[in-house]
């Protein structure tokens, strides 16, 4: 059973940087993908980044695309996402996934498995 542990969010202003970072534990296939998805009150959960390592694919939503990096480091079992030039409207509660590599890798149908995620807040 894999097991993922979200960190890094927090508070900062307009312009500022963030890098958040997932642990998983327990058995992660070869053959998996991960994601960072984002949800704000009232709102849908969207996707924002996905890695697919083993397959040299990642997948950036238009609205982060240039200013949101995802890697992955597979020795720490570790996915990041790096976050520059942070916008009030990044302000959700963001959630790291594995799931299966799909067709449309930022839908969150596609993963099976979810964090309990970490709150960012960016302010004006």
């Amino acid at each position: 059973q894999v097991q993922l542990v979200e960190s890094g969010g927090g508070s900062v202003q307009a312009g500022g940087s963030l890098r958040l970072s997932c642990v998983a534990s327990g058995y992660t296939s070869s053959r998996t993908c991960m994601g960072w998805f984002r949800q704000a009150p009232g709102k849908e959960r969207e996707g924002v980044a996905a890695i697919c390592t083993n397959y040299g694919s990642t997948y950036y939503a238009a609205s982060v695309k240039g200013r949101f990096t995802i890697s992955q480091d597979n020795a720490k079992n570790t996915v990041y996402l790096q976050m520059n030039s942070l916008k009030p409207e990044d302000t959700a509660m963001y959630y790291c996934a594995a799931g299966p590599l799909r067709a449309n890798q930022l839908s969150p149908g596609v993963y099976n498995t979810w964090g309990q995620g970490t709150q960012v807040t960016v302010s004006s």
